[in-house]
């Protein structure tokens, strides 16, 4: 079963209480965690900022920037004490409850502000984010301190098929994590010195939302799963299910780009998943890609697939470098070639059972 992420937020803060409060009788203030710069203890008052911070995006559905509040647990002008540290992991397990909180009851399709690299992130990227400035804060602190910590593996495999899709899975999701975020090394690969996460791209059309899938959405597609969407007639087609497992062939060879992979296309006035549609792989040296898509059954005759064709074409047409997109239709699939035809695109060859189609960038700006 596909995960939202608010149980991963609850186990990452256990696991994080659970190692660190074995150490809260040490001088948090006087040690640097790990390589960073910031000392133990206002690393855990980063951590618990973060995760208010994130449940505060949500519940308030920000678009345009944080909802601007902070926490702080040095006291205040009220003369409250500051929290000690067994005060600080306790607020830690609180904030860690509220994001979880946010994460299950905001709708799947909500998105919130945040600023890379799509200035938006939906529940699950949210929830993601909050695990990932839980494990690797917990080991700042834990390397600090000088004790061991390793997370649960499923945590970090977690983080990384939905933060981390151009990263090729190495020999244990932990160590391939820390190796990510420049915190560890991985044979043949050379060290990480600057890092960040990516949460999957989205477009809109007219009717549609083209929501990027990651590594874990496709895992899951791939398995006749649902993929965390709700699709009309219950299930996902054949060729979307296709279509997934050539994403999670592309990330398991670390040559998966999210912007370039595979879209669902839901439809916004009722949140149902219609179809998929995508690349096969990054363009070529020529700047020619090549797109395909399917619907399922019940979503068919209505103009989803032309519409989304439309906009990812236009989309693709639009980044540098980009001259060609192009389908491939088989012959006797008369209702894609009509697709692709209304969609602009110019039949150009023919063979082998299928017709082949272009559209250029010029014909776009024209």
């Amino acid at each position: 079963m596909h995960a939202s992420g608010a149980d991963q937020v609850e186990e990452a803060v256990a696991d994080c209480v659970a190692a660190l409060g074995a150490v809260t009788d040490r001088d948090w203030r006087a040690v640097r965690a790990g390589r960073l710069e910031w000392t133990c203890r206002e690393t855990a008052t980063h951590i618990a900022s973060d995760l208010i911070a994130y449940a505060g995006q949500l519940a308030g559905r920000a678009q345009n920037a944080y909802v601007p509040f902070e926490i702080t647990l040095e006291g205040s002008e009220e003369g409250l004490d500051p929290a000690d540290n067994e005060g600080a992991l306790h607020v830690i397990t609180t904030t860690g409850a509220l994001l979880a909180a946010a994460v299950r009851t905001t709708p799947r399709s909500v998105r919130a502000f945040h600023p890379y690299p799509f200035r938006h992130a939906n529940r699950e990227g949210f929830a993601a984010m909050g695990v990932t400035e839980v494990l690797l804060h917990t080991h700042d602190i834990a390397e600090g301190l000088g004790i061991g910590y390793e997370p649960p593996a499923d945590l970090a495999s977690f983080v990384l098929t939905r933060l981390f899709p151009q990263v090729k899975p190495g020999p244990t999701p932990w160590r391939t994590l820390l190796w990510a975020t420049g915190r560890g090394e991985l044979p043949g690969r050379e060290p990480v010195t600057a890092w960040r996460w990516s949460n999957n791209p989205v477009l809109r059309s007219e009717r549609l939302t083209l929501e990027g899938v990651t590594p874990a959405a496709a895992a899951d597609l791939s398995l006749v799963g649902d993929g965390g969407f709700a699709w009309v007639g219950g299930a996902a087609a054949d060729g979307t299910r296709k279509g997934a497992g050539n994403v999670v062939k592309q990330y398991e060879e670390g040559v998966f780009h999210p912007e370039w992979g595979m879209y669902v296309l839901v439809r916004r006035e009722d949140d149902l998943a219609v179809g998929a549609m995508g690349f096969h792989g990054v363009p070529d040296g020529d700047g020619r890609v090549e797109i395909g898509y399917d619907l399922v059954a019940g979503a068919r005759g209505q103009g989803y697939a032309t519409e989304a064709l439309r906009t990812l074409s236009r989309w693709a047409l639009e980044q540098d470098g980009i001259r060609t997109v192009a389908a491939v239709v088989d012959h006797e699939n008369v209702p894609s070639q009509n697709v692709v035809t209304r969609a602009g695109f110019t039949r150009v060859s023919e063979g082998m059972g299928q017709i082949s189609y272009e559209l250029l960038s010029y014909e776009l700006r024209g």
